[in-house]
Parts: C-alpha cells; sequence; structure tokens
C-alpha cells in the first residue's frame, strides 16, 4: 500500500472526479481512500475509468480502498454493499475494505436514522457477525485486504479472538493534536498497521474557537526552520 494516500472525505461529487485525476496523472498520487458514505463514489469511478481507459495507469498501479457503512452491518448486507461498491467505483476489485466504524445501526431513510430524542437507531449486529462477512469478501476475490477504522484496543482485542483474518490495518484520527499514542503502540504490538486519517486536523470539520493545528506555533517554527509548509511538516509528522 502507498503510505500516502488521497482522502475523498467531504469532497463534492463536482469536484471529486477532478481532483482525483490530478491527483493520480500530475502529482504521483497511487493511492485513493474512498467510502460508501462520502456520496462520491460513483464520480470517483469515472475519472477511474478514464485514466485506465486511456492507458495513463494500470488497475494494479493504484490502490483503491473503501468502507462498509454502519447500516450494511448485517450478514446479508455486507456482500451487497460492497458490489455498490464496485459498481460505483466500475472495478472488479478492491486493494483494501474497511470497516467504517464497530457499531451497526439501522436502515432508515438516512445514513444515521434517528429515534425521537434525536439518538441513532442501533442494530443488534455483533462486530463478529460483521466480520466473518467480511472475511468472505476475500474469498470471493471482491477484496485483497480487510481492516477497521476507528476501533479501540478494547473493540480490536475483542476481534482478534475469532479472526480468521486479522485485521491489516486500523485507521483512526491522527494528528499532533490528537496523538493516541498508547492505541498506536498497541496496533503496533499487535501487528497492525496504522492508517492516520485527517493528518491536518480536519480543518474543515471544526467548530468557531477551536484551535487550528495548520496554524499552531509549534507548526510554525518547525516551518520556519526547514522552509515547508504547514501541511508538508504535519504529514511527515505522520509518517514519522
Amino acid at each position: 500500500m502507498p503510505v500516502v494516500g488521497l482522502g475523498t472525505w467531504n469532497a463534492s461529487p463536482a469536484a471529486v472526479g477532478r481532483a482525483v485525476e490530478y491527483a493520480l496523472t500530475e502529482c504521483g498520487y497511487r493511492h485513493i481512500d474512498c467510502a460508501y458514505v462520502y456520496h462520491n463514489e460513483k464520480e470517483i469511478g469515472q475519472a477511474l475509468k478514464n485514466i485506465f481507459d486511456q492507458g495513463i495507469l494500470k488497475r494494479e498501479e493504484v490502490f483503491i480502498t473503501s468502507k462498509l457503512w454502519n447500516t450494511f452491518h448485517a450478514t446479508n448486507n455486507v456482500l451487497k454493499a460492497c458490489k455498490i461498491t464496485l459498481q460505483d467505483l466500475k472495478l472488479d476489485y478492491l486493494d483494501l475494505y474497511l470497516m467504517h466504524f464497530g457499531i451497526a445501526i439501522a436502515q432508515g431513510e438516512n445514513d444515521e436514522p434517528l429515534d425521537k430524542d434525536g439518538y441513532v437507531i442501533t442494530e443488534k449486529v455483533s462486530l463478529r457477525e460483521t466480520w466473518e462477512a467480511i472475511e468472505d469478501l476475500v474469498k470471493r476475490g471482491l477484496v485483497k485486504s480487510i481492516c477497521v477504522s476507528n476501533f479501540t484496543a478494547p473493540m480490536l482485542l475483542d476481534l482478534l479472538s475469532y479472526v480468521k483474518i486479522p485485521p491489516a490495518i486500523n485507521q483512526i484520527e491522527l494528528h499532533p493534536y490528537l496523538q493516541q499514542s498508547d492505541l498506536v503502540e498497541f496496533c503496533q504490538y499487535q501487528n497492525i498497521a496504522v492508517t492516520s486519517y485527517s493528518p491536518l486536523g480536519s480543518p474543515g470539520g471544526l467548530r468557531s474557537g477551536d484551535p487550528i493545528l495548520l496554524e499552531d506555533e509549534t507548526i510554525q517554527a518547525i516551518v520556519k526552520n526547514h522552509d515547508k509548509s504547514p501541511a508538508q511538516v504535519l504529514v511527515r509528522w505522520a509518517l514519522q
């Protein structure tokens, strides 16, 4: 897996196709991170098809990740969800497929149906049921590797007690303001790689008054000392 990937969360359908094409053809990216719940996989799929059809890159040269959303955790929905993603991305297989969150949500009119009190309506589906259905995707040749996202150490311990195919990766939010050092160390001890999402501090999701990582005094000092941009410093921090 290429160590640096282009995340497509919050990328609008109108812009994401151009962004993916530019990243792959002009910037040297070879890893695109997608998800069903981002609602832009059809546009990404068209961009990938354009690149592959033109012979600019071969399918096997691009590492493509997607994620199982919480409303598809039941056994009979996992295969369905994966096939929807493959159809939208115009692919025969995924290089990596993640369980987006370790929580099952009932299917409804939107991605997170709420009860009358405003709480998410969960569904009684165990991690084991979902993971075993994801393992079946590997047997079917639809995905090459499988992993999890947003898992805590106790959730990983539960998973590791029964898996036939261990999770290759735990994808978590990771940056200097959210270092999660104990979880990273635990994953490494269990031979589970760690992927950092939102390495720039997710500036697009901040509330008014929240500190902005890109403007942090320590980051700015490193910028001046090394003649780099704040984003370059934060990506290097994640890599190291």
